[in-house]
């Protein structure tokens, strides 16, 4: 991110795009936020409290800030801080009356390492992606409640499909195109653990070539791709028939049946890793240093 007096770096792996609460709950609406924060050897900053200021700006990165709020995070064993936007200590603003249909919104984080208010690294990125249901207080129009399996849409194509309390339609999408990576080195822990959270999983897996991969992907103007979860895979297996005819409409990358075997997020112990395989729909592991299909999914 930016340079810092103190020479620490916060690397940012997942930014506001949990939806936290119902919408009819008496508490305000939140985003989760993670990051995982490393000192200038590349050393995990872990099981110690840190410091931080998040602002909402609007319209550019050096936008009005239209919320700020700070909170005392404390990183886990791997150096990742967990938070939810919209419950820390508010400094200006109201984050449950932000107009999300009106303007395009970054988040800036100010943090210190020390957990203090000496706030020496800093970084701003887009919300490329805003909870539909923070979006349905201002704007029904971008809640949409007709989307279908095997549709076009967000970034790639939809394969699950459920509605939540307040009758808010949410799912995943899979990326049209994938890849083939190894999942990490052999022998290193990552507590990626969660059979039903990829983006959780892919939040930890720091050094992985497969985390990598799909980290960097912007396509369809998205940035919060993820490694799919085993249960988000299988999801996915299940509707294979949805996805695949509407990728050989568009010319996308059809879902293998025969060959592949689909990296999951999860981490079956240190050595090994649970994958995919679609020939036969169910999962295994295999060693963390093997090469198999990469499918990177995003949730809405």
């Amino acid at each position: 991110m930016g340079k810092t007096k103190k020479m620490k770096k916060l690397y940012t792996l997942a930014i506001g795009l949990l939806l936290t609460t119902n919408v009819f709950s008496q508490a305000p609406e939140k985003m989760s936020y993670q990051a995982v924060v490393r000192d200038s050897g590349d050393n995990l900053i872990i099981s110690q409290a840190v410091g931080m200021q998040i602002s909402i700006l609007q319209g550019s990165t050096t936008g009005t800030a239209v919320y700020v709020e700070t909170q005392t995070p404390i990183t886990n064993t791997n150096g990742l801080i967990s938070l939810e936007m919209g419950s820390g200590s508010v400094v200006s603003g109201d984050f449950t009356t932000i107009n999300w249909a009106n303007n395009t919104y970054f988040i800036k984080t100010e943090t210190d390492p020390t957990g203090g208010i000496d706030y020496t690294i800093t970084g701003t990125t887009q919300l490329m992606s805003v909870p539909y249901a923070l979006h349905a207080k201002t704007a029904d129009s971008v809640a949409p409640d007709n989307f279908y399996l095997g549709q076009e849409a967000l970034g790639g194509i939809i394969y699950y499909l459920y509605k939540d309390a307040s009758g808010i339609q949410h799912g995943l999408v899979v990326n049209k195109n994938e890849s083939t990576a190894v999942w990490q080195a052999s022998g290193t822990a990552t507590n990626a653990t969660r059979s039903w959270d990829g983006a959780y999983n892919t939040g930890l897996m720091t050094i992985s070539a497969a985390a990598t991969y799909v980290n960097g992907l912007t396509d369809g103007g998205y940035n919060d791709w993820y490694l799919p979860s085993v249960d988000e895979l299988s999801f996915l297996w299940h509707n294979r028939y949805f996805v695949n005819k509407a990728l050989n409409g568009i010319g996308g990358a059809t879902l293998l049946s025969s060959t592949a075997y689909y990296w999951s997020s999860n981490e079956y112990s240190n050595a090994s890793a649970l994958y995919f395989r679609f020939i036969r729909g169910l999962a295994f592991y295999q060693d963390k240093g093997e090469s198999s299909s990469v499918r990177a999914i995003r949730a809405f």
